[in-house]
């Protein structure tokens, strides 16, 4: 039997560790925090600074994991680059993971080594510099912190007086110890899409269905599959998707996203795991993206995906600051028909966490959206 070390407990890692249970492995899960989502799930877990490289390590060294499952930015990605050597197994691999938990350093592998198509960028590591290169890529932009997640610390600055409040609003969504933003000219995209590409060992490259995404402030709120795409821009998302998850090698699923204007498809981010948008595969498939990251981990075959329809996913949002004491309305929720919901756990929430998903199928994507809204509306968070 397998043990898996799970880095980062939130809710994505809570549905990877259920995926893994159901085929017995055992699993470790680490977080910085206590009762983190997975925890609740998992053999055994570990509050750990995961940015501190001997903490992360003496864990590994206690644990002795066979294969170690990033799922956040925030890690020592030189702990990883070490214990690979020592032969444990990282997912998807550690090269990967090292380049994709700074947005600087996978934008400059896409741009610069494998030479997708992205949206013009610069970087600044001051406010001074971050001044001068906002100007540089023109108004309006949008601006990133280099580390971070859901959206934090992102913004679009329509004009100079909107640098300062971006500046700081990046600066206080940053994670990690990386005092820097990357600053991005402003796509006028006609919609943008997930493309979960899974690697597999000795098997070709495979695609889920593209999913198409609502942000607000860089954070996901709703998701579809499947997105509407032209045949041509999804042969090419395809063919980039492949081009750089190859590049970066390893086993596992990569949420690969991207704009599409009228005639472009534009790469913009990606992580080496199961991916937020994606938590519409929970009721839109047989294989959800968590089975299939697992399954490719682990080198099983996987067989084709039967998809059940038209679906979606609409976050559940914490409104205020406080310990979780009650969450109720599921009755009302699950009363309609064609719907689920995944409540994660948090013990504590504040305005705009996400506490919990509402999943729902429909004749089409539109109507799988309205009723998975008419869902998550029904769930009330008592604090």
């Amino acid at each position: 039997m397998k043990k898996i070390m799970l880095l980062g407990s939130g809710e994505l890692g809570k549905e990877f560790v259920i995926s893994a249970k159901r085929l017995g492995l055992t699993v470790v899960a680490v977080d910085k925090y206590k009762d983190a989502p997975a925890m609740q799930v998992s053999d055994a877990y570990y509050i750990v600074n995961m940015l501190d490289k001997k903490s992360l390590d003496k864990v590994i060294a206690k644990e002795k994991p066979d294969i170690i499952v990033p799922e956040i930015e925030a890690i020592r990605t030189e702990a990883l680059l070490y214990w690979e050597k020592k032969g444990i197994q990282i997912s998807p691999c550690a090269k990967a993971v090292d380049l994709t938990m700074n947005r600087d350093k996978i934008r400059d592998f896409a741009a610069k080594k494998v030479k997708v198509r992205t949206a013009n960028y610069l970087y600044a590591n001051s406010y001074e510099e971050f001044v001068i290169n906002a100007k540089r890529i023109g108004f309006p932009n949008v601006v990133k912190p280099v580390m971070s997640s859901s959206g934090k610390g992102q913004s679009i600055v329509r004009k100079s007086s909107d640098l300062k409040a971006a500046w700081k609003f990046a600066v206080t969504g940053m994670r990690g110890d990386k005092e820097k933003v990357i600053i991005e000219e402003f796509i006028q995209f006609e919609s943008e899409i997930t493309l979960l590409t899974i690697r597999q060992k000795n098997k070709k490259t495979l695609f889920v269905e593209p999913i198409g995404h609502r942000q607000e402030k860089g954070d996901y709120r709703e998701s579809w599959i499947p997105a509407k795409i032209a045949k041509p821009h999804l042969a090419k998302a395809k063919l980039m998707a492949k081009k750089i998850t190859d590049a970066l090698g390893g086993y596992g699923i990569f949420g690969v996203e991207f704009f599409l204007t009228k005639n472009e498809v534009i790469f913009s981010e990606l992580s080496p795991r199961p991916h937020d948008t994606g938590m519409v595969t929970l009721i839109s498939q047989d294989l959800n993206e968590f089975d299939l990251h697992l399954r490719a981990i682990l080198g099983i075959p996987i067989r084709p995906i039967k998809y059940y329809g038209p679906s979606s996913s609409v976050a559940i949002l914490g409104t205020k600051k406080g310990k979780v004491k009650s969450i109720s309305g599921l009755q009302n929720a699950l009363s309609i028909q064609e719907t689920d919901v995944r409540v994660f756990g948090k013990k504590e929430t504040w305005p705009n966490r996400r506490m919990a998903v509402a999943l729902a199928r429909g004749k089409n994507t539109e109507t799988a959206v309205k009723i998975a809204k008419n869902a998550a509306q029904k769930i009330k968070i008592r604090i």
